[in-house]
């Protein structure tokens, strides 16, 4: 996601030389740099132009701290008007009502089946509401199947009417069964096209004039660039949608959706999505994604990710198992689960700064767990849980019930015990440090252990 656009603008950093002050001389070449990286990202070029003017504007003049390099100030620069071109901030959905409405619209292909999928798993996890998925793409074949499909994999009910092809009846009887039912939020999925024609366009509006939804959101796919932009300006100009969906960010995608559409529509985007995954659905930071950009990361949302995952109880338990040692392979298996949970794992790796390059380069497949689930789940229980055990015989077991060779088990075993005793290290270290206080806390140990002494030998007396 943004590499290129990553790549170009770290060059454009570099290229900027110069002390006690940024002038219009040595910024020339970096603001014509990131001019081109934003065109090349598929932004469009008077947006660029108006962009890099107004950070060539607040840039000159700017005094350069002692500490600071002129670079670096550009760096900062650059953020904070990306983080503006994008939005700002982050702009929630309206879900108020009895039941709240929202509907779903885009072009064909663009992803709004799954991402409808997924919204109802985030409403239905993250904010406790009992969503239902209405189906009222009535012209696309296994539309409805998709959309049930769906539908089941995150215990949500879906409304459909098979041999009813007129979607706003559909979606008007949809609101009265969510009412008999008590569903508190109604996601309508409607149909796309390949293209705006005028045919869509009557569709849509038809049926948001008879849902009044509290949200319409746009759908677009990132990887269509300025063309997602001029579709999204074409649909906002008939339907005055409130906010923006982009899917398939982890995708070839050059930015250029993600970099424009606001400034085009004058809409926020709310969601981005990443992945078939129904967890990979996020609320759109323009600030934090700023920040990948630039390549600085983004531990704000990778802390988040491990959160929803992690609960406090489960954290303190499994420190507790590190400390004594006694973190086992069923341990391991559960942490294996939670990371599987958090999204793809080049995607993981470029939020935590420095390392999106590495990302990029890296072969990570996601699948890349499956072999060490294998090799674990080919364990007794009894095994799982005292990892000392291992023999060459119990060794031999498990190679052959997890299809791989004797030297693949030795060599997962050998790194598990490496990792083991890091943890169990590292664990100790934090126990143990804590300056003065942990000083102080030394010395009270070592006079109540004298004194504990003292008292014994009184008794033995």
């Amino acid at each position: 996601m943004f590499e290129s656009l990553s790549e170009r603008l770290e060059g454009a950093f570099k290229t900027l030389k110069g002390d006690g002050r940024i002038t219009e001389l040595n910024i020339a070449e970096s603001v014509k740099e990131i001019r081109r990286a934003l065109v090349a990202a598929d932004v469009n070029y008077k947006i660029a132009k108006e962009f890099t003017n107004k950070i060539k504007d607040k840039a000159l003049g700017e005094k350069v701290l002692t500490a600071v390099k002129p670079g670096e100030l550009m760096v900062k620069i650059v953020n904070d008007e990306l983080t503006e071109l994008m939005g700002g901030t982050s702009a929630e959905i309206d879900i108020k009502g009895k039941p709240g409405i929202i509907l779903i619209a885009g072009l064909q292909g663009s992803g709004k089946t799954t991402f409808s999928g997924k919204l109802a798993r985030f409403l239905k996890t993250k904010q406790h509401k009992r969503p239902l998925l209405v189906a009222c793409d009535v012209y696309r074949p296994a539309a409805i199947e998709q959309l049930s499909t769906l539908g089941k994999q995150i215990g949500v009910p879906v409304y459909s009417e098979i041999d009813n092809k007129n979607p706003v009846d559909i979606a008007t009887n949809a609101i009265q069964h969510a009412i008999a039912n008590h569903n508190d939020v109604v996601i309508v999925d409607t149909a796309g096209r390949l293209a705006v024609d005028e045919a869509m366009m009557t569709e849509i509006s038809n049926i948001k004039d008879a849902l009044t939804p509290n949200e319409t959101l746009f759908v677009v796919d990132s990887m269509t660039g300025q063309d997602a932009v001029n579709t999204a300006k074409a649909f906002n100009e008939r339907i005055n949608y409130d906010g923006v969906v982009l899917t398939k960010l982890d995708g070839d995608t050059r930015g250029g959706a993600a970099l424009s559409i606001k400034y085009v529509v004058g809409k926020p985007i709310k969601f981005v999505s990443m992945g078939e995954k129904l967890e990979t659905l996020d609320v759109f930071h323009p600030d934090r994604m700023a920040t990948r950009i630039l390549g600085m990361g983004d531990i704000v949302s990778l802390v988040e990710k491990a959160q929803a995952q992690i609960d406090e109880k489960e954290a303190a338990r499994l420190q507790k198992r590190i400390s004594k040692n006694q973190f086992d392979f069923d341990d391991f298996l559960t942490q294996i689960g939670h990371i599987k949970k958090m999204g793809n794992i080049k995607s993981l790796m470029s939020m935590i700064p420095g390392m999106g390059k590495l990302a990029k380069n890296l072969d990570i497949d996601d699948n890349a767990f499956t072999k060490v689930e294998a090799i674990i789940k080919s364990m007794t229980p009894y095994e799982r849980a005292h990892p000392e055990v291992m023999n060459a015989s119990r060794k031999k077991r498990i190679a052959d019930g997890s299809g791989n060779s004797l030297m693949q088990i030795n060599q997962f075993i050998r790194q598990f015990e490496d990792m083991r005793k890091f943890m169990h290290q590292m664990s100790k270290q934090q126990g143990g440090s804590g300056g003065a206080g942990a000083t102080g806390g030394s010395k009270r140990k070592s006079r109540l252990s004298l004194k504990r002494n003292k008292n014994k030998r009184k008794k033995r007396r």
